[in-house]
């Protein structure tokens, strides 16, 4: 991404509860602003599974080529997060075209329901071998496309320094993931292997139960 220009079309600090006004969430949540920042956590006990996940979608429409940023700090360990992007109905549609089936926060709504996006997870603690190996991945929807995978850098919470700057570049079809500036992963879309290509759409933030994480300082740049 050497010499590309970014130009700022979207800020948001996401420290205070007007900050997130028109936004969508999907599933149940408790959404709290303290410390200049949102913190999210799981609003339905963990022992229901898929139902006490959930995703909080930014309203905004966003073009093919961006840099997508954001700072997150995990509170709790157990569970993961997920940034969709480039997220529209299967046939282009407006991800909340209302022909489109309701979603409700369950994964299988997300990869393999009406609608197509790309999805990265990160800060992935749910299970013992993600607890034992940490990874970032990157899928392909619609239908549930491990297409790119590294190394996760992020600490356990305990561990945790403050925030650290999530970057998420799709410029065409090469998409780059780094964590403060630490590339995890690229990866080139032929747009034939998994399907036609993506282009531009909404972005949202997911969370699996009993995950606490916070976040601030959401940018989004067209390339």
């Amino acid at each position: 991404m050497e010499g590309k220009k970014e130009i700022l079309i979207y800020e948001n600090p996401l420290e205070k509860k007007t900050d997130i006004h028109g936004f969508i969430l999907e599933g149940k949540a408790d959404i709290t602003f303290e410390n200049g920042c949102m913190r999210m956590k799981n609003a339905l006990d963990n022992d229901l599974g898929q139902k006490a996940n959930y995703v909080l979608w930014c309203p905004k429409e966003f073009p093919e080529n961006v840099k997508i940023q954001w700072e997150f700090k995990p509170v709790t360990d157990h569970g993961l997060c997920i940034l969709f992007f480039a997220a529209k109905g299967k046939q282009g549609e407006d991800l909340f075209d209302p022909g489109l089936a309701p979603r409700t926060g369950e994964y299988p709504l997300y990869h393999s329901g009406d609608i197509n996006a790309f999805h990265v997870s990160y800060f992935r603690r749910k299970e013992p071998d993600e607890r034992a190996f940490h990874t970032c991945n990157l899928r392909k929807s619609y239908g549930f496309h491990l297409v790119a995978q590294g190394a996760d850098p992020l600490p356990d919470a305990k561990d945790a320094d403050g925030f650290y700057k999530i970057s998420v570049i799709k410029d065409h079809d090469l998409i780059t993931f780094s964590v403060n500036d630490l590339c995890v992963f690229t990866y080139h879309d032929d747009g034939k292997t998994y399907g036609a290509p993506l282009k531009g759409g909404k972005i949202g933030f997911r969370q699996l139960a009993p995950l606490t994480g916070e976040y601030r300082n959401l940018r989004v740049y067209e390339l």
